[in-house]
């Protein structure tokens, strides 16, 4: 990976990510190849002569300790200086939005605060790759969201290589330079964001990251994400579409979008999204058993390989 890019590991539970980032850290041995940082091999050396530190989701904060004691910990470890731990411990903590916090204990904080808290303590040490194990998974879904901004800002001002495990594919297509997608210990693909969720190299890939429709038409199998589908209304056609009918089996409201879940008439089912811009809770139930005209372009399809044929 690049240097100072935002890299994360995404997969659902069982992958291996977290494994391959516990490698990356020294907490486990590979059982081949090896780990390199900055062109130099480290597998066999021990977790603190690597130049990495790692932020884990419950925070691992010492709770006899106040904010600026965690944070200058390591650097006491390391045999730094007093002033020189304070000093580099309140910039670190201004740098996470803390300045001021450091005579506070962990447990008067909010867990955003006491998560930042434990992302200075990492970047108080200027390693060249912080590893993040789902470091926002105990924050609430609103938090989470502000986190997430917060963090590209503060990897992005401090310059430092970010490994990110999640298993969340909105976080990770929002945080990224470049995802790489695991499956039972597989890297399926790896890429920006954009070619991810626009061209998933196969159907693992397009299932797991985002929504999508799998069909098979005349021999060819493909997908189609489900904002990318027209309901055609009066009989308007935009050109150049590939049309199908169908009826609507089920709706669901979501507030800013409906979901329409449509049995085709040449057969499978499609997952449709369409914004609500005028259109009323009661007026989306009642399509219910509908026969509608859908409709795609054919360069938003995506032909995939099986799981099996993209490994």
């Amino acid at each position: 990976m690049k240097r100072g890019e935002f890299f994360t590991l995404l997969g659902p539970s069982g992958s291996g990510k977290t494994t391959t980032l516990r490698m990356i850290a020294g907490f486990e041995e590979p059982d081949g190849g090896r780990v390199e940082l900055g062109g130099r091999d480290v597998t066999g050396m021990p977790p603190y002569d690597r130049s990495v530190n790692t932020v884990f989701q419950d925070y691992a904060l010492f709770p006899h300790m106040t904010v600026g004691e965690n944070v200058e910990y390591g650097l006491r470890v390391k045999g730094v200086g007093k002033e020189e731990r304070r000093r580099r411990a309140s910039e670190a903590l201004a740098t996470v939005r803390l300045g001021g916090y450091e005579t506070r204990k962990p447990n008067q904080l909010s867990g955003g605060q006491q998560q930042r808290v434990a992302l200075a303590r990492a970047i108080v040490n200027e390693p060249r790759v912080l590893l993040l194990d789902e470091p926002l998974g105990a924050l609430d879904l609103k938090l989470r969201e502000q986190m997430q901004v917060e963090l590209n800002s503060i990897q992005e001002e401090v310059g430092i290589t970010f490994i990110y495990v999640t298993h969340d594919q909105e976080e990770a297509l929002t945080m990224s330079d470049r995802i790489a997608v695991f499956n039972e210990g597989h890297v399926e693909q790896i890429g920006a964001p954009t070619e991810i969720y626009e061209r998933p190299e196969n159907a693992f890939v397009a299932g797991f990251v985002g929504v999508s429709n799998l069909l098979e038409r005349d021999g060819r199998r493909f997908t189609v994400r489900p904002e990318k589908i027209f309901i055609v209304d009066n009989g308007q056609v935009p050109s150049g579409l590939h049309l199908e009918e169908g009826t609507i089996r089920d709706v669901s409201y979501a507030g800013m979008i409906t979901r329409y879940l449509v049995d085709l008439e040449a057969g499978g089912e499609l997952q449709v999204v369409r914004q609500n811009l005028e259109t009323t809770s009661a007026e989306v139930q009642a399509q219910r058993g509908r026969k509608i005209k859908i409709g795609w372009r054919a360069d938003q399809t995506v032909a995939v390989k099986g799981e099996e044929e993209g490994k």
